[in-house]
């Protein structure tokens, strides 16, 4: 399994009003790190959720992201996560495509 894909973990501040700007969100980046990323199956997808989305991905890694992240980004996409698991070898979740 490739580690070869870079996953950046961003967590969203608090939505404030700075006079000179306007609304800031407040972003900041939690982690960088590489990862296994691959799409959702359509057998998987039905399987777990009932239905076939194809914006779903699995991301693999060796630890998990230790600290609160709000969504994260795959080649400038960002993604919620749906559901996730930690095993022996490393942890893994599925995300879902966020449109905000």
């Amino acid at each position: 399994m490739r580690f070869d894909t870079l996953v950046d973990f961003i967590s969203e501040g608090k939505k404030r009003y700075i006079p000179e700007q306007g609304y800031s969100t407040g972003t900041e980046l939690v982690t960088s790190r590489m990862a296994n990323v691959t799409d959702l199956g359509t057998n998987r997808s039905v399987q777990l959720f009932g239905d076939v989305d194809t914006s779903r991905k699995v991301i693999r890694l060796m630890v998990p992201v230790g600290t609160n992240w709000s969504y994260c980004k795959i080649e400038g996409k960002k993604y919620r996560q749906v559901t996730a698991t930690n095993a022996l070898k490393g942890h893994s979740m599925i995300v879902g495509e966020y449109h905000g």
